[in-house]
């Protein structure tokens, strides 16, 4: 007998239908899987036999094949467990119930317990893209895949649970959703505990209003990865379309907390810097997204950015210009989003105390200029905001005056956003560092002073055309801070003085 279950495969993070077809014929005894499965998927096999052995069935005798529909895709990973068994049932005339307009997914253990996948968001979004009116899959994945609205998610722990309800007609309640309450913020390190630096949160704040790139650049112990660390206190709130995406790449890479809900937190991703070009970038086999995907729609911290190999830091060009990154592999070409902020940190020496006021620099000129020189021009081209970081003044660290909280930060950073989101609504960007070069004259109109300014800047500085629009899509976001309408001088001033760090160090 034939019988075909209904499943869903990965690429990247869209979904696509499988079919897993099960044939089951009088024949020498045999159990074999085509259709370009991968290693985890042959091994379907013997749990698939364990499983029905071990819910007291008989295995059914005879020859079973199983067909992975489309046969040109390969298959990976261990999700296609529980169609296949309940293909065989089906096959063998052991299961009536009609399962065609149901989607199962889920890997089994030799007792028929129904484990954990990855990818369960993007799977149930594809089912239901596909008409299909029910899923079931792990019970570990059910809140995950109920964030799918219009669709009934059905979580099991055992195949018993599935058996039982098409046999018995047992209770089978649908997964609700856990949605986190807004109203519960993550507790984040604040800036009311970082004592001076009002220089370094004006550019922390700018940058977390657009969306910006940002370099500091000071000694050791000025507060650099301090100042980095408290950048998710400020960040603007996500939109429900920002959590989906984000909420689908770590459901993916298998990094979503377990009964894994809506990320409503925009991440922080702070890779070491013996990270590989693909640990960056993504990759494997069966590629899978890098930390520049998975700090999509949030920041990527790289402290201590020279001493990051060349390779890896050249792969973040093309991402931080398009926003997402392509890999290419024989067995296909997947795209995956990378629209993220990235937030640097050096040192300007490899002693550290370049330019500091007080202690006095042991490095050579050429062991500067060496140093400095691992940070590539295009790459430091890219970085809109440069910023140093001073060493804080005693005065400061005595002082008992109270700092800024990073909510009162935050509210400002927010109210800007919103102003760009409504500004771009009708060309779909949500900040002002997303915003096309095209676009650019259209939306950040200037005063005659503020033109005249970014003129002299322009030809004394010898910016090029990219450091242009990067000085103008900051001025804006300044300018949004500032609830201004047209950009002025003081805006313009304050974009350029953010460009003319580089002058200092990378022009030696």
């Amino acid at each position: 007998m034939f019988y075909s279950v209904n499943s869903m495969g990965l690429l990247g993070l869209s979904a696509y239908p499988v079919l897993a077809e099960v044939d089951l014929s009088q024949s020498m005894p045999a159990f074999e899987i085509v259709g370009l499965p991968g290693a985890a998927v042959k091994e379907s096999r013997d749990r698939v036999r364990s499983a029905i052995r071990n819910c007291g069935m008989a295995f059914p005798i005879g020859k079973i094949i199983v067909n992975l529909s489309p046969a040109d895709v390969k298959k990976d990973g261990a999700l296609y467990d529980l169609p296949i068994f309940l293909g065989v049932l089906k096959a063998a005339g052991m299961l009536e119930a009609d399962l065609s307009d149901s989607a199962f997914f889920g890997e089994l253990s030799l007792s028929g317990e129904v484990r954990r996948i990855n990818g369960a968001l993007p799977l149930v979004l594809g089912a239901k893209e596909q008409g299909i009116r029910r899923v079931f899959l792990p019970q570990v994945n059910a809140a995950e895949g109920a964030l799918v609205q219009g669709i009934e998610v059905y979580g099991l722990s055992h195949v018993q649970d599935l058996l039982d309800w098409y046999y018995k007609g047992a209770a089978l309640t649908p997964a609700k959703s856990a949605r986190p309450n807004r109203d519960e913020k993550t507790p984040y390190l604040d800036f009311a505990d970082v004592k001076g630096q009002s220089g370094a949160k004006r550019a922390l704040e700018v940058a977390a209003a657009g969306g910006h790139n940002l370099l500091m650049i000071g000694s050791p112990g000025a507060g650099k990865s301090m100042l980095a660390k408290r950048i998710p206190s400020i960040l603007p709130e996500m939109t429900f379309e920002e959590s989906i995406e984000t909420t689908k790449i770590h459901s993916v890479s298998g990094i979503l907390p377990e009964g894994g809900t809506l990320i409503t937190e925009r991440p922080f991703r702070s890779p070491h810097h013996t990270i590989s070009p693909a640990g960056l970038s993504g990759g494997g086999s069966v590629p899978r997204p890098g930390e520049i995907s998975l700090a999509h729609n949030g920041v990527l911290f790289l402290d201590e950015l020279p001493e990051f190999s060349r390779d890896a830091m050249e792969v973040l060009r093309q991402p931080i210009e398009d926003g997402q990154v392509t890999i290419s592999r024989v067995s296909g070409t997947l795209t995956y989003p990378c629209s993220m902020m990235v937030v640097a940190a050096m040192n300007p020496c490899p002693c550290g105390y370049f330019g500091h006021p007080v202690r006095e620099c042991s490095c050579s000129p050429h062991a500067v200029s060496r140093y400095l020189s691992r940070v590539s021009g295009p790459l430091l081209d890219r970085l809109d905001l440069h910023v140093e970081v001073a060493p804080v003044e005693y005065r400061n660290l005595t002082s008992a005056q109270p700092e800024e909280s990073s909510a009162a930060i935050r509210q400002r950073v927010n109210r800007a956003r919103r102003v760009q989101q409504e500004r771009y609504r009708e060309i779909g960007i949500s900040c002002n560092a997303k915003l096309p070069s095209p676009a650019v004259n259209r939306f950040c109109p200037m005063d005659d002073s503020a033109c005249a300014l970014l003129s002299r800047a322009f030809e004394t500085m010898g910016l090029s055309a990219r450091a242009y629009d990067r000085i103008l899509k900051v001025a804006r976001t300044i300018a949004d801070l500032d609830g201004a309408e047209v950009i002025r001088r003081q805006h313009i001033a304050e974009a350029v003085q953010y460009r003319s760090l580089d002058r200092k160090y990378w022009s030696r």
